[in-house]
């Protein structure tokens, strides 16, 4: 018996795309020898009559399946949607597709092939090579790339090239294990949130570049609010993480505290040059960073090699933080005429935040591989 496959597409006001999209998705499930195809629409009471067009449509395909209800944001309509796969249609496999027709249905063979060989998450990517988005301007492209790095860097999620991508293969035991409830309900905001929940329940990844077209017929779902959630997402995605941040706070506290004792002893009590003593207590605060990191992850027993090979990488990733937190000093105590205390502990800050993106995008990352 075969298994299923569902594409959940969440629709409003895309009367005229499904016309178009649904038979081609059907073309496909010949090609698809594995699984059984069958498509859920979650329709947002669409006044442009989308609801009808796939009634019409459930005549001639017995595996298309429809449930409406209010507009709540595309999270909330992929949430309906995959409960109801999982609950009444028992799929294997659940895919996220948009209905505009940016999303080949010719690759979803593709999808099923890579599903089955062992990836829980198979990414149609617009940004991984062999990927494109021919129509794209120049500024919104930046914005998708400048998004996507915002993401990665500050989000803490791998580096992955497209965490936005809306066109998704994903094993249904993974999304079982996710906690749906509490993540973001609109457009990019509620993609990365997932990705984040996926991948924190240990999905097997992989990119598939895809071409990514205009629309062809509506218009973009994408506001303001979209835009303005999908940067207060950024950090919730760091926030879930919650024993990390806490680590790093702690840690980083401490850090504060030393790199600000020694600049004062030395500048206060030893007269050293400001400049000197910055120096010092950067790099200080820098090893003893690294000594309480290290002990925090039960690391006591590597030898002095290990300890030093991982004290040179340590460096790496904290070096552009020091070197924000001199050139504040400087540049506040030089061009603003600031108390130097002040201006170094205004560079401290500035380092922690720096810090914060650096581990996240690499040192945590390592840690957790290692």
């Amino acid at each position: 018996m075969k298994q299923t496959a569902c594409i959940v597409l969440p629709t409003y006001n895309e009367a005229e795309n499904v016309t178009l999209l649904i038979p081609d998705i059907f073309k496909q499930a010949g090609k698809i020898t594995s699984h059984e195809l069958h498509v859920l629409v979650v329709d947002d009471s669409s006044p442009d009559g989308t609801a009808d067009v796939i009634r019409q449509f459930q005549a001639e395909y017995p595996n298309l399946h429809l449930i409406t209800g209010k507009k709540e944001g595309l999270g909330e309509a992929y949430k309906r949607g995959m409960k109801y796969v999982m609950d009444n249609l028992g799929s294997d496999i659940i895919f996220e597709m948009d209905a505009d027709l940016q999303h080949d249905p010719a690759l979803l063979p593709l999808f099923v092939t890579l599903s089955n060989y062992g990836f829980s998450l198979v990414i149609g990517s617009r940004f991984t090579p062999g990927g494109s988005t021919p129509n794209f301007s120049m500024y919104r492209k930046f914005l998708s790339l400048f998004g996507n790095w915002l993401i990665r860097f500050f989000g803490g999620l791998p580096r992955l090239r497209d965490c936005t991508s809306g066109y998704r293969c994903i094993k249904a035991d993974l999304i079982a294990k996710c906690d749906l409830n509490n993540l973001s309900t609109r457009g990019y905001s509620f993609q990365t949130s997932l990705l984040f929940e996926l991948l924190r329940n240990g999905a097997k990844v992989l990119e598939i570049p895809i071409t990514f077209p205009d629309r062809r017929h509506g218009s973009s779902k994408l506001a303001f609010q979209d835009q303005f959630e999908f940067m207060v997402n950024i950090v919730k995605l760091r926030f879930r993480k919650y024993f990390e941040f806490i680590k790093y706070g702690i840690i980083g506290s401490i850090g504060l505290f030393i790199n600000l004792g020694i600049y004062i002893f030395l500048t206060r009590y030893i007269h050293w040059p400001f400049e000197g003593a910055a120096a010092i207590a950067i790099g200080t605060s820098v090893i003893s960073n690294f000594l309480l990191s290290n002990l925090w992850n039960l690391r006591t027993e590597e030898g002095p090699l290990r300890l030093f090979y991982r004290l040179v990488k340590y460096h790496k990733i904290a070096f552009p933080g020091a070197a924000v937190n001199f050139a504040v000093l400087l540049a506040a105590v030089y061009e603003l005429q600031m108390y130097d205390i002040y201006a170094n502990l205004i560079g401290i800050l500035c380092s922690i935040i720096v810090n914060y993106g650096m581990n996240a995008f690499f040192s945590w990352r390592e840690l957790e591989t290692e």
